[in-house]
């Protein structure tokens, strides 16, 4: 339902358009029509050393990431802004404060010439050190301004090699500032520490950090994250949850974000017509220190309190976001008059603070509401568990007891004429 709302939007948008051309001279039309920011995304390839391994598909590091950039340069959208930023591509020495500012970039963001972005790739060779810190400081720079999306995809082999500037520090101070910016992370053959660090780094600003052992995977993973940033980006709105369903704000499909206390109940309506599903999520950021042990949970209630489904999830160490959803179809009725049925979202959670953290103001809980046409009809789903299979276990059931009656009767003739015989 999201998705035809927004192609209805769309539509409309392309009207108005055509009505101002109509309505307006050439010069009017085309501030009318300005296009929204351009997505922006900027590669920051390590080229550091150890990038030299020979251990991906029987290839190098670098070769591995060269072949992905390739591809995936092939396959950018026209609408992103691409860049490339390297570090430890340049200085070869052992003095560590030059090799901890060594990073540059490589290709500047903006309209992609694919030729020439390949030939900038074809000339890199894995020199020094890894001073991702640095790199990302550089490359949120490189994106600021305008207010499309935005995103850094980080490919790095190994740990930051120029603390105490602590990647992870710099990932939450960018993400402190509010810029929109999400940093998505890629582990080399990673170690215990390199994936903690890259994990760490994506979690702050709300990113994904994924391991990469194969040619095929980074290609994969790479072209994924650039054409993400491509995809039209839904603006939360805020609402505010009350504490009992009775007085909670009624919902329609669409993005919504709150704040819950700890160990809070939030409640939330939607009304569900009769063939429609209900496809609710819910996730909650820890953005303070917490204990461990904790939990979210969704409930979808009637309105006299009897629950028809849940989410949960649970943990007992560091993270900065839980997510659960829930599913609930309405099953279709003979009576086209027949009302929505209105449920009851309930949010609740059990982190705790951490001695001397305040509470107050609550988390960050964003969630998501979708109202879409149900499933197919009763015949086309499971029945007792076999779904259309059930006709042709009662076809293959009469089948079999046919052909036991006639073996039978056959048998007794074959008896008979022997007797007589």
């Amino acid at each position: 339902m999201i998705t035809r709302q927004r192609l209805a939007a769309g539509v409309c948008a392309l009207l108005a358009a055509l009505t101002a051309g109509i309505a307006f001279p050439a010069g009017a039309v085309a501030d009318e029509t300005a296009a929204q920011a351009a997505p922006k995304v900027e590669l920051v390839l390590d080229v550091s050393g150890s990038m030299r391994a020979n251990d991906i598909d029987g290839g190098s590091r670098m070769a591995a990431a060269k072949q992905a950039f390739n591809e995936v340069l092939d396959a950018t959208p026209e609408e992103v802004q691409l860049g490339i930023r390297t570090l430890g591509a340049n200085y070869r020495g052992n003095d560590r404060k030059t090799g901890c500012k060594d990073t540059a970039q490589l290709y500047p963001v903006g309209t992609l010439d694919r030729t020439e972005a390949k030939a900038a790739v074809a000339t890199l060779t894995p020199t020094g050190w890894t001073p991702i810190g640095p790199a990302l400081l550089k490359a949120a720079a490189d994106l600021d301004g305008g207010d499309g999306t935005r995103r850094i995809v980080l490919i790095s082999d190994g740990e930051d090699t120029c603390q105490p500037l602590d990647p992870c520090e710099v990932a939450r101070e960018i993400a402190a500032k509010g810029v929109g910016l999400t940093i998505d992370t890629l582990g080399l053959v990673p170690d215990a520490k390199t994936r903690d660090q890259l994990s760490c780094i994506a979690d702050a600003t709300g990113g994904t950090y994924t391991s990469v052992q194969h040619k095929e995977e980074l290609t994969d993973r790479v072209g994924q994250l650039v054409d993400r940033a491509a995809d039209p980006v839904a603006t939360p709105v805020a609402v505010e949850g009350a504490d009992a369903c009775a007085k909670a704000p009624a919902l329609k499909s669409g993005l919504y974000t709150d704040r819950e206390e700890f160990a809070q109940h939030r409640w939330y309506r939607v009304d569900v017509e009769p063939g429609k599903e209900l496809r609710a999520s819910v996730s909650v950021a820890a953005d303070r220190t917490v204990n461990p042990d904790y939990g979210v949970l969704l409930r979808a209630v009637t309105v006299h309190g009897r629950e028809i489904v849940r989410g949960e999830a649970a943990g007992n160490g560091r993270t900065d976001v839980i997510s659960t959803g829930l599913r609930y179809p309405k099953a279709e009725s003979d009576d086209e008059d027949a009302p929505a049925e209105t449920v009851c979202l309930q949010v609740s959670n059990s982190f705790s603070a951490a001695s001397g953290v305040k509470t107050t103001p609550g988390m960050p809980l964003e969630l998501t509401v979708d109202v879409v046409d149900g499933p197919d009809q009763a015949s086309d789903v499971a029945s007792f568990g076999l779904g259309r299979g059930w006709w042709l276990l009662g076809a293959l059931v009469v089948i079999g007891f046919l052909a036991g009656v006639l073996w039978g009767w056959i048998s007794r003739l074959r008896i008979a004429v022997w007797r007589t015989n």
